[in-house]
């Protein structure tokens, strides 16, 4: 049997608006062993859970999050425009650790820092999960991989890994160089030739976004990934779980 982790991409992004409490409940409910999420910081410097620098595409307003003060972007709606949702605030990250924090499920926490740096970002997160007891739930993840580093100078035993799309050369010589834990590959990436035997011999887990179709998941579990990032958790059970294993 496959002791392959199903993480629900901005929770339960499926069914309900994306890096909301309603959805990360839904993961939740939906019995997945971990989220993943987005942090970016507001104005007044409030680490909220959103996955653009913009809120164009998901909220009632247009621009960047960090150009709004907490109280004001809390006024606006983040249903992501799906029906069946009138009106869903932003979460702070705080209020999703509350959430989960009774479960066993992993968080994977994505700083969105690859545009904008936000200042002081990196400790705020390290001290908010230090201070929620959450330290052995998280891992940490970022396109910008100086934000990595940083993570792990400020606090070697967190666990990280490097996000990244297309076609770097020699990602797991890369990974073990720099000590991070894990490395999370866009799908396509797990094509390239030795890729998960390089992954396990240098000791890195691979945790690979986004994983939605069905042929995809498949393909995932039977390659030996860690842990599938995906937006309906649920379909991916059930498919793991139909899996003929020998």
């Amino acid at each position: 049997m496959s002791n392959i982790k199903i993480w629900a991409h901005r929770g339960a992004s499926g069914y309900a608006p994306e890096n909301t409490l309603k959805a990360f409940k839904m993961a939740m409910d939906m019995g997945a062993d971990g989220v993943e999420l987005d942090v970016q910081m507001t104005k007044d410097g409030k680490l909220v859970v959103t996955h653009d620098e913009s809120i164009d595409r998901v909220s009632s307003r247009t621009g960047y999050v960090k150009d709004y003060t907490f109280d004001e972007i809390r006024k606006f709606n983040f249903n992501n425009h799906m029906k069946g949702y009138d009106f869903e605030q932003i979460p702070t990250l705080r209020e999703v650790y509350e959430l989960l924090k009774d479960s066993d499920m992993m968080i994977n926490v994505e700083l969105k820092t690859g545009i904008f740096f936000y200042d002081g970002i990196i400790e705020k997160v390290l001290k908010l999960t230090e201070d929620m007891g959450m330290e052995d739930r998280v891992i940490y993840s970022s396109f910008n991989h100086y934000t990595i580093l940083k993570i792990k100078e400020l606090n070697p035993k967190a666990k990280t890994g490097f996000l990244y799309a297309d076609g770097p050369i020699d990602m797991p010589q890369y990974g073990e160089k720099y000590g991070v834990d894990a490395l999370h590959p866009a799908l396509y990436n797990l094509q390239y030739p030795g890729f998960i035997e390089e992954c396990k011999k240098r000791n890195l887990e691979i945790n690979v976004w986004t994983v939605n179709e069905d042929e995809h998941i498949r393909l995932a579990v039977q390659m030996g990934v860690n842990a599938i990032i995906t937006n309906y958790p649920d379909k991916a059970r059930k498919i793991i779980e139909n899996l003929n294993w020998v």
